[in-house]
């Protein structure tokens, strides 16, 4: 595994797409394991986004709401108590799941989320709906992927606040390049801003992120961030190419 070299006046990377396998069927490592993995390579950070009640999520879904949540943050809080002691930060968020088309939410509290259970239920319209409510965005997660589990490509440009335009590292990487070329070119199209990420399940996968030029405080920060991004306020990589916020290669 390399570690980060940094890119020039964006030092702060942050993996904004990574599973484990408490949470998320399909992940191999876990929280700590992830945590430890992205902290030697180099990155800041790394917002937890595991699989939820809607995708591939290794939690039991016959759970109350409340029960559900503790089950399912539990391994975010043990990533966290490890980075608040080693200089890494860990943030919550999580993967949404529509029958294979999937986004990332970011920005809601856990003890928010506790008080909306209309979320477990919610149409994809609902979520961007109730998401904003709780001072939240919803990104589209790797709009352009095919595979198994996916029946057919389904774009919601009326509920999502942004595109991820690089998901660097979860299946072969000559497919990655080909589906973020498109996901890039939707996200130009829409005028939104990107994020990129690993979408990492085991430790052998590491390599793509977001870059600021200042670390970042706590995940609303993140968002506000994000939200109306110009496209020189972050980077987003794949591990070799290097893009502005708004999708542009530099």
């Amino acid at each position: 595994m390399r570690h980060f070299a940094g890119i020039k006046g964006y030092p702060y990377l942050y993996e904004t797409h990574v599973h484990c396998r408490e949470s998320s069927a399909c992940a191999v490592s876990s929280a700590v394991d992830m945590a430890k993995a992205h902290k030697k390579f180099g990155y800041t950070g790394m917002i937890l986004t595991n699989h939820n009640w809607g995708g591939n999520t290794a939690v039991d879904r016959s759970l109350s709401w409340h029960d559900f949540l503790d089950a399912f943050f539990a391994p975010f809080h043990t990533a966290k108590k490890w980075g608040d002691s080693n200089d890494f930060q860990v943030f919550p968020g999580y993967e949404a799941g529509y029958n294979g088309t999937e986004f990332l939410i970011y920005g809601l509290e856990i003890d928010w989320m506790y008080d909306h259970p209309e979320l477990r239920d919610a149409t994809v319209a609902e979520q961007f709906d109730i998401v904003h409510a709780g001072g939240g965005i919803v990104v589209h997660a790797h709009p352009f992927r095919e595979a198994f589990y996916i029946s057919r490509i389904r774009l919601f440009p009326e509920y999502i606040d942004g595109v991820e335009g690089i998901n660097a590292a979860h299946i072969k990487p000559e497919e990655n390049i080909i589906f973020n070329e498109k996901a890039l070119k939707y996200a130009k199209e829409l005028g939104m801003f990107i994020t990129g990420g690993s979408d990492s399940h085991s430790v052998d996968l590491v390599g793509g992120g977001t870059a600021f030029a200042t670390r970042l405080s706590d995940i609303h920060d993140f968002v506000v961030r994000l939200r109306d991004a110009k496209a020189d306020d972050y980077r987003v990589t794949d591990g070799v190419r290097i893009y502005d916020a708004r999708g542009g290669l530099l």
